[in-house]
């Protein structure tokens, strides 16, 4: 029989315990995802470059397992594709192709197309107040085009925060996460070929303004359809451009 003065036997330490908090370990694949779209997103992992899923714990400074789910993420997402056969395909950088543009650019158009339409649904003082800011945008989106040397930095800010305006004046949380899911791989396009249409530009400045105009008017169908069109007209003019300087990550 034990002596209830003796000292118990420390009991093991569960595995488990020894582990990150289940909050913890959800941030670093969330800020190990987030790192990699910005690096996907802004050209510095080039299209259709291989993922060396180590070389990537590295350069983040994390441990592989973050990585590995923040790349079943991305590869979800479609901004990485898998190359291969086999349980662990070969994993590289989605490529920029007109095939894939051209559905991106109309997936965009229409999540920002019912934005529109809703931002025009908004009462006349809201309405205006959004009018106010985008007209601004424009008319600086204009003149930064007709620029001797344009700045294609600040011309890619102003046309995306154009759209990003009218957008968050009308979509909902779930157009919101949509649009957020999508957006970034439309702009992989628009970061890398913005040089190439800034002769192009002063069309989209007439798009957005007929864009400007129904949501003034408040018509919600004739800001989808301006929205739409212009989104089908930039996705013609980025092939034509791509038909000129090639696709990027192609094989």
């Amino acid at each position: 029989m034990r002596n209830s003065h003796s000292p118990e036997r420390a009991k093991p330490r569960s595995p488990r315990a020894a582990t990150a908090p289940r909050g913890a370990r959800g941030d670093r694949i969330t800020h190990a995802y987030a790192q990699l779209r910005e690096l996907i997103v802004h050209g510095r992992l080039a299209p259709g470059s291989r993922i060396i899923e180590s070389d990537i714990a590295q350069r983040l400074g994390v441990s592989r397992t973050p990585v590995r789910s923040a790349l079943h993420r991305l590869r979800q997402e479609g901004y990485i594709v898998g190359m291969g056969q086999g349980r662990e395909p070969r994993l590289t950088i989605t490529p920029l192709t007109q095939e894939d543009a051209r559905e991106l650019f109309g997936i965009v158009g229409a999540v920002e197309g019912l934005a529109a339409s809703q931002a025009a649904e908004h009462s006349r003082p809201t309405r205006t107040a959004l009018v106010t800011t985008l007209r601004a945008m424009n008319t600086a989106l204009a003149q930064v085009a007709r620029a001797q040397r344009p700045d294609t930095l600040r011309i890619f800010d102003l046309d995306m925060s154009f759209h990003r305006s009218y957008v968050e004046a009308g979509a909902g949380p779930r157009l919101l996460a949509l649009h957020e899911a999508i957006k970034p791989q439309a702009e992989r396009y628009v970061r890398l070929y913005t040089s190439a249409l800034v002769d192009e530009i002063s069309r989209s400045v007439m798009e957005h303004e007929r864009i400007i105009e129904q949501i003034d008017a408040g018509s919600a169908d004739g800001a989808q359809r301006a929205v739409q069109e212009n989104w089908r007209n930039a996705s013609a003019r980025l092939s034509s451009v791509i038909d000129t300087l090639g696709e990027r990550g192609s094989w």
